[in-house]
């Protein structure tokens, strides 16, 4: 038949690669164990098909564990297992964090996941500030969703992995799918996508920025859930959100957290983001934004995103 010769090496190469993909396979382990931290994480690989290997990702997974564990000032948990499965093309796919007495991650990649794809990526940054949090139940996921989705881009930015202008370009254009829409019941009665991630997001940026403002910027909401850590455990113990709040606030001589919690849990509140924005000196331009110094909360934006 004409072309076969072609056909039939064209199969050969391919064979080769799938020999050559398989050996390499066999040589990775399925299971890794990693000492970071002061902490023992178990990695279970549940199939070793990535198109570069699980060494990248077990890289991965140790500098996220860095850009935690500098935020919270340890890593917030002592063991922790994370099970990876892998699908068709690249990306992080999905991270889910569960708070059982050893805390497990579970991830999906693409199988053709590249080192930058890993190195720019937030998901497993968000999932591991969940491991720092007691469980607070279902009508305060919004805690649990909000402090992930605000702490990532600054942790990040702490651990020099991002600018500070991107981080703030998000939020002023992510923070409004955080504000109540007609029919809101308050933070505690609307379990929509917007108010539980940006809308807890919001509680958490107006959190940070009133402690910072009653104590001259030497407390922080960092300083607050670096306590609530200590003194819980993490996500592994179940703790009423009152208890949370309180501890926050007495680590920064402040009744900030419940304060704001009490105006915010029944009833829908909107902020003047605008305004805030200006505050702080956070100019919108496109996509981007302009930073300036010139204001009267300059030295909280700047604190907020100190390492």
């Amino acid at each position: 038949m004409p072309g076969a010769p072609g056909v039939v090496r064209i199969a050969a190469c391919l064979a080769l690669l799938l020999v050559g993909f398989a050996a390499k396979a066999a040589d990775e382990p399925a299971t890794r164990t990693i000492e970071a931290e002061g902490a023992t994480v178990r990695v279970d690989f549940q199939s070793l098909d990535f198109q570069h290997g699980t060494a990248p990702i077990v890289t991965w997974i140790e500098h996220s564990m860095r850009t935690v564990a500098r935020y919270y000032g340890q890593f917030p948990a002592k063991q922790l297992r994370i099970r990876v499965t892998s699908r068709d093309g690249g990306r992080v796919r999905h991270g889910t964090t569960y708070g059982t007495a050893v805390p497990f991650i579970r991830l999906q990649l693409g199988r053709d996941v590249t080192d930058d794809e890993l190195r720019n990526d937030w998901v497993l940054v968000h999932e591991m500030v969940h491991l720092a949090l007691p469980e607070v139940g279902d009508d305060h996921l919004w805690l649990t969703e909000g402090l992930s989705t605000y702490v990532e881009g600054i942790a990040r930015v702490h651990s020099g992995d991002r600018k500070a202008e991107r981080v703030w370009a998000e939020l002023v254009r992510s923070m409004p799918n955080g504000l109540p829409a007609p029919g809101d019941e308050g933070l505690d009665h609307t379990h929509t996508w917007g108010r539980t991630y940006w809308g807890g997001a919001l509680f958490c940026m107006l959190a940070d920025v009133e402690i910072r403002k009653k104590t001259s910027n030497r407390f922080g909401l960092r300083d607050a859930m670096r306590a609530v850590l200590r003194q819980s455990g993490g996500v592994a113990f179940d703790w009423p959100i009152d208890r949370v709040l309180k501890v926050g606030d007495e680590a920064t001589g402040t009744t900030v957290l419940q304060d704001l919690y009490a105006h915010m849990k029944d009833k829908p509140v909107s902020p003047d983001l605008e305004d805030l924005w200006r505050q702080l000196g956070i100019r919108p331009r496109g996509d981007s934004v302009e930073l300036q110094d010139d204001v009267p909360l300059a030295a909280t934006r700047k604190a907020i995103m100190a390492p």
